[in-house]
């Protein structure tokens, strides 16, 4: 059964909880999106933007001047365009 957005929203998880991405460990983006890709799964009503909005804050050290160069370039994206990006930028070991 969906969730009501209030509803929602109260199952999502503090951002400050969620798995961390350095962009220096060989797989550490893995358990972001997993975690990530859980959330839509468990929380079948939740909107794409209360989890990019989130995103800035998962991101550490390499990994977070990566992102806000990103976001700035492209501006607000889906969740499934930062996946990409995200798997794209791990795999290239850039």
């Amino acid at each position: 059964m969906p969730y009501s957005e209030k509803e929602a929203l109260k199952q999502i998880p503090e951002a400050s909880r969620w798995p961390k991405f350095s962009g220096t460990g060989e797989y550490d983006h893995l358990e972001l999106i997993d975690y990530i890709d859980g959330l839509f799964i468990d929380v079948s009503s939740i909107p794409d933007y209360w989890i990019t909005a989130r995103l800035n804050k998962a991101f550490k050290v390499h990994a977070s001047a990566w992102y806000i160069e990103m976001k700035e370039i492209h501006g607000r994206t889906n969740w499934s365009w930062w996946k990409i990006q995200i798997i794209q930028k791990c795999s290239n070991g850039t």
